[in-house]
């Protein structure tokens, strides 16, 4: 058991606000990497390597999650964040370079893999419980608006000059780092004597059994698991479902509704800080189970305004649904493993079922894509319902 407490801060203080900007600035330089890599092995000839960049920068995640929860709870948050950060800037810089651009952007997913539990555990060092479900839904917002602009600069930039793309994310990779100097310098939750690679790989078999075990954190982790692997299979269902169910052949306008459904999160998140608190959390099951009637919707439309609300209102549900438990994992897994522990372990079931639900897709590739989004929502459906069934009959 941890024995730092949360320092309770007001929301609007300068610990929070560097929180918010370094985290901004780090998954702005996110986006605008991945678009400016696409462009750089497209400019190649190596239009293969496309869905590879994805794979390596998803894999630290799965094979560092026992290490960089311990990590992220062995040393102050916001230093690991500036480690982390660094490790970003080293990939893009390398990349920039003319090393391997799959090997530059799997070491950016280090880095990535490394900020994640950071990032999200401090929340639970600076606030005290009824703050948050808030905290978690300006961090989301923050990042959802830095994923809009970073893929919209990104793209822009590489459009006009790959140099003036990596010097861009080069350049706010270094600005998120220097803010991250900003974060107070808080205690560690578990400190390490050594680095012990079995001892920490029991530990994070520990922790993860630790975390199912208790019901809440269980409805957390298949909750949120459920959630992204949601939204990972929608995103390549919109590039194929567009030019069919809309006749609309452009690239452009499966990315644009991709930002109508982050609006739509963003607004979810705002309705989930002021509607829901951990004493209340399982209102978040709402916005869940409107999820897989608004994918069936969605899947049957023909025309772009009906289609743009529903994936608005997709992410609005999916907004209200994910903060809520994000927050109910942090307080639970500060309370016993740590947080940087719980969120390493959220990484490693999210980034499984991300990868398990692209692959099914992936495999019906010979079916008609109206009739595969019709069947994902109905997988959604049943799985939501028996998530909801489940935490109901406790």
């Amino acid at each position: 058991m941890n024995s730092t407490t949360p320092k309770d801060l007001p929301l609007l203080s300068l610990p929070m606000g560097a929180v918010l900007l370094a985290q901004f600035f780090s998954a702005f330089g996110d986006n605008a990497l991945l678009i400016t890599a696409i462009a750089l092995v497209k400019s190649q000839g190596h239009l293969g390597w496309i869905p590879l960049l994805q794979a390596f920068f998803v894999i630290p995640f799965i094979l560092l999650a026992p290490f960089v929860g311990a990590l992220a709870d062995a040393f102050p948050k916001g230093r690991v964040m500036l480690f982390a950060n660094g490790l970003k800037l080293v990939g893009a810089s390398s990349m920039a370079a003319g090393l391997p651009p799959l090997l530059c952007y799997g070491m950016a997913g280090v880095g990535a893999a490394a900020y994640s539990p950071a990032k999200y555990g401090i929340l639970s060092q600076l606030f005290g419980a009824d703050k948050l479900v808030k905290a978690n839904g300006m961090l989301e917002g923050s990042t959802i608006v830095a994923i809009l602009l970073g893929v919209l600069v990104g793209g822009w930039l590489a459009d006009q000059s790959l140099a003036w793309a990596f010097t861009g994310v080069i350049g706010v990779y270094a600005l998120a780092a220097l803010i991250n100097l900003l974060i107070p310098r808080l205690p560690p939750e578990h400190t390490l004597d050594r680095f012990d690679f079995s001892g920490l790989l029991r530990q994070f078999m520990d922790s993860l059994r630790t975390l199912w075990q208790n019901t809440d954190t269980r409805f957390s982790l298949l909750g949120t698991s459920l959630f992204w692997g949601t939204g990972s299979t929608l995103r390549l269902i919109l590039f194929a479902w567009v030019p069919v169910a809309l006749g609309i052949a452009s690239n452009q306008m499966p990315a644009n509704l991709m930002g109508v459904v982050s609006i739509g999160i963003v607004v979810g998140a705002g309705l989930a800080g002021m509607l829901i608190k951990l004493e209340n959390v399982n209102r978040a099951l709402i916005g869940g189970l409107m999820l897989g009637p608004l994918v069936l919707l969605f899947a049957q439309q023909t025309t772009l305004i009906p289609t743009a609300l529903l994936l608005a209102a997709i992410g609005a549900a999916g907004g209200l649904f994910v903060v809520p438990l994000n927050a109910l994992l942090q307080e639970r897994g500060h309370r016993s493993v740590g947080a940087g522990h719980a969120l390493a372990v959220q990484n490693l079931w999210e980034n499984l079922v991300m990868l398990a639900f692209v692959g099914a897709y992936a495999m019906l590739e010979q079916v008609p894509v109206v009739m595969v989004a019709m069947g994902f929502g109905g997988v959604v459906l049943v799985g939501m319902g028996a998530l909801a069934w489940g935490r109901r009959s406790r």
